[in-house]
């Protein structure tokens, strides 16, 4: 399990700047690559993980991961970029990206509403994440033509990358990068969960509570390694679109499309459905609070945040072992 952890998290690091660099060739802003190239690419451990898992028969693993990841995300992940700098946001965050982070989170609960999540579901979840991924980019390339970042208070966020050089070498260094990151995700997804399965059956321990805990966060080691080292590069709105997006990703895409290739229905238990994902939500709605609140998450605010999931991990292990 410690060997697929260490893999996901050097796949992860390699897909990711793959992905920024090519990304970063086409001329886009620093945040919509976070929301988008970056967010799809780090949730790839969690899409491997995902799929494996429904394959492998552990579907507690399914939605304990991905509730269990978002929490991380949201919480402990935004949390500490913010305690290391304070974080601040554009308004296409507070009008697009968290509002939509609430809504799928709901949306997967109605969904899970019946004990489970059959093929009907996930193409509901794949259908509103395209249905995102186009309003992103209809949103910035609106706003980048009414605003020039000449004119933006913001130019970290606003200012469209320019293009990048380097020629047929450059080109095979980021396909390099890719296609290395993709190949060590799906390794890594494959000893991660065959790992976890293991220790929760030597330990009589469910699939669900080591996929909301040690699977959740070892997944999240890509998001945690992007967003930390944005925050100290100073693009701190490419950590933030970082997790914001790969919170809404991981539900719409990587939960939809491991519905899909489920060999049935994947079921949700009541206490992921009724306590997990209800916190998921709360969550949800509490970061969009606070960065509402002068459009910027203060160290403070991080501390509390980091404070938030330590006291929900503490209720995890106390309360379901």
């Amino acid at each position: 399990m410690i060997l697929g952890l260490a893999l996901l998290a050097a796949g992860g690091d390699f897909l990711v700047r793959g992905a920024a660099a090519v990304s970063e060739r086409l001329g886009i802003s620093p945040m919509v690559i976070g929301l988008t190239v970056v967010a799809i690419g780090s949730s790839l451990p969690e899409l491997a993980v995902g799929i494996d898992a429904a394959l492998r028969g552990s579907p507690g693993l399914v939605t304990g991961n991905i509730v269990g990841t978002n929490i991380v995300n949201l919480l402990l992940i935004l949390g500490i970029s913010a305690a290391v700098r304070p974080i601040l946001t554009q308004r296409q965050m507070m009008r697009l990206d968290l509002p939509v982070v609430s809504v799928v989170a709901v949306l997967l609960f109605l969904l899970s509403l019946g004990g489970s999540l059959d093929p009907v579901a996930g193409v509901i979840l794949l259908a509103v994440g395209v249905a995102y991924t186009l309003a992103i980019l209809w949103y910035s390339r609106r706003h980048s033509k009414r605003q020039p970042a000449s004119q933006s208070g913001d130019p970290e966020t606003d200012a469209p990358q320019k293009p990048g050089r380097g020629g047929a070498v450059g080109v095979l260094a980021d396909a390099a990068f890719l296609i290395g990151g993709i190949a060590l995700v799906i390794v890594g997804a494959d000893w991660l969960v065959s790992g976890a399965v293991e220790i929760a059956s030597a330990l009589g321990v469910s699939d669900v509570l080591i996929g909301l805990t040690v699977v959740a966060i070892g997944t999240s080691a890509p998001e945690l390694v992007t967003s930390l080292v944005a925050t100290v590069r100073g693009q701190a709105s490419m950590a933030v679109g970082n997790l914001i997006g790969s919170s809404v990703y991981n539900i719409v895409f990587i939960l939809g499309l491991t519905v899909l290739v489920s060999p049935g229905p994947v079921p949700v238990s009541a206490e992921v459905l009724y306590v997990d994902m209800v916190i998921m939500i709360v969550v949800s709605l509490l970061v969009m609070l606070a960065l509402g609140t002068g459009r910027r998450l203060s160290r403070i605010e991080g501390i509390v945040f980091i404070s938030l999931y330590v006291t929900y991990l503490s209720y995890l292990i106390i309360a379901r072992t």
